[in-house]
């Protein structure tokens, strides 16, 4: 990707991207639908080849990841982030252990096919979430349309696929550049591919929907665990409100998606627990653990989420949201807007509770955020035509959708003087091409994590004493110092070290 690295490049794709976004609209209002969207989803995509454009691994939690997925390659069934330790490891600690079940496999298979595919570079670490988060402006299209069935013009299906496309925070974690990043955008997309299988199902009639559906929670499941059984309230609600099923026929379509999903999901879980006890035990501790401690300094007042949907979503987020509460009450038979309600509220709630907080553990909210929001902006709309208190509400209806839109360009830093090939990542990949012997040991480098990425070495920040240095060079490893100006003189003359890096 460092063909489009600089200003320049940003540059033409933004007026590309802004291009492609007003024929869209062209197009929408020309009732040329299908073509309307393609080119959305196309500027969608050129909003995330922006923010994907950087040559390195950002360290929250994009490295550790990535090198994950590198290892997977050679042994799919068994997640390594130390391929080779040299040192003994403590299987508690996630940021330099062996064995890796800190996070469920399915994002690190991704990535790892996208590597084994694309070569080891940052951009196939991101490729599949550049896909996921594009489909995903397809796939909120299409809800929109169940959910909002008065919308002849897919004003409201254009406004929510809109939002997805240009979201700050999701651009943000499909390039890697916050904490939890792939990992989310992957929930998200399995999430909303569940609930879209549910509204083909409730359309349909049709079985194999069952499965469908099934599969993207058990996927979700292998994802990010237990909260992708949102699907199956939503489910429930949108089956009832079509009036079309038996109870006992929602019940045995649940036995069946649930079956379904524990087909899809338990192997893993069975495998991990059976091949690394200790391991996976610890893992589902600490898994725990972020309903009740706070890990890693990731905390937060109880409203912590309520606060920032406000930042993520944009300021008037509140307004739709207080606008679906008050529309599901008057309309108490309308349960698809009490499936929107328990999209939002049930995460909001259960994550409020948790003693752990990040913004992107609500990431799969966002789609439902996004229909309300285009749903009311739509609403505010057509008041504006032929109602009262006519600028009002469509200043409203327009500041819905310009104050996100506002956020994510302060988040993209479309022309930040960023190095995005930092001098670092420029040594690695000229060390990678001398053609070091597997049996290599790199000290001393701040990015232990991204050298064993861009290299086959294993890689520690520390640096030993010329004596422990001996002791590894006579057992036969190939030993490579980085030199940051703090490496002593008797190693730097050492004619059995390699030494690169600054002077």
């Amino acid at each position: 990707m460092e063909f489009i690295n600089g200003n320049t490049g940003n540059l033409i794709l933004l007026l590309t991207t802004i291009l492609s976004l007003g024929f869209s609209v062209f197009f929408l209002r020309k009732s040329k639908h299908r073509l309307s969207l393609l080119l959305l989803i196309c500027a969608g995509l050129l909003l995330r080849i922006i923010s994907t454009s950087d040559s390195y691994l950002h360290p929250h939690d994009e490295k550790y990841h990535a090198l994950v997925a590198k290892n997977l390659i050679e042994h799919p069934l068994k997640p390594t982030l130390y391929e080779n330790p040299i040192h003994k490891i403590d299987y508690t600690d996630w940021s330099c252990n062996h064995v890796w079940l800190h996070k469920q496999p399915l994002p690190l298979w991704t990535m790892a096919a996208s590597i084994y595919i694309f070569g080891n570079n940052v951009f196939a670490v991101r490729f599949p979430s550049i896909i996921l988060s594009c489909l995903a402006i397809w796939l909120i299209f299409q809800i929109s349309l169940f959910f909002f069935k008065n919308d002849p013009k897919r004003t409201t299906a254009w406004l929510a696929a809109f939002l997805m496309a240009t979201n700050g925070l999701i651009l943000e974690l499909t390039g890697g550049k916050v904490a939890t990043d792939h990992y989310d955008i992957h929930f998200m997309f399995f999430i909303l591919l569940g609930i879209y299988f549910s509204t083909k199902y409730v359309i349909s009639e049709k079985p194999i929907y069952s499965l469908f559906i099934g599969i993207s929670i058990g996927f979700a499941v292998l994802t990010k665990w237990l909260p992708a059984l949102i699907v199956i309230p939503i489910y429930l609600l949108i089956a009832v409100d079509s009036k079309k099923f038996r109870k006992s026929e929602l019940f045995l379509n649940l036995l069946v998606i649930t079956a379904i999903a524990t087909v899809v999901f338990l192997p893993w879980q069975l495998y991990i627990h059976s091949q690394f006890p200790a391991e996976a035990s610890y893992t589902a501790s600490y898994n725990i653990k972020h309903f009740t401690e706070v890990l890693d300094n990731q905390t937060g007042p109880f409203w912590y989420y309520l606060a920032r949907i406000g930042t993520n979503y944009g300021e008037l987020v509140y307004l739709p949201l207080i606008f679906l509460i008050i529309k599901s009450l008057k309309n108490k038979a309308n349960f698809k807007l009490y499936a929107l309600l328990i999209w939002i509220i049930i995460p909001i709630v259960f994550f409020s509770i948790a003693k752990t907080k990040m913004q992107a553990y609500i990431l799969f909210v966002a789609p439902a955020l996004f229909l309300i929001t285009a749903w009311f902006s739509t609403y505010l709309t057509d008041k504006a035509v032929d109602g009262k208190h006519k600028f009002i509400n469509f200043a409203l209806a327009i500041l819905l959708i310009v104050l996100p839109i506002r956020y994510s360009v302060e988040r993209m830093k479309l022309f930040s003087a960023e190095n995005k090939n930092p001098q670092w990542v420029k040594e690695l990949k000229e060390l990678n091409k001398d053609k070091i012997p597997e049996n290599t040991l790199i000290f001393n480098h701040p990015y232990p994590i991204e050298a064993m990425f861009y290299t086959d070495c294993t890689a520690y920040s520390s640096l030993p004493s010329a004596d422990t240095l001996s002791k590894y060079y006579n057992e036969g490893y190939n030993i490579i110092i980085f030199n940051q100006g703090n490496v002593p003189q008797d190693i730097l003359k050492d004619k059995n070290y390699k030494i690169f890096g600054h002077k």
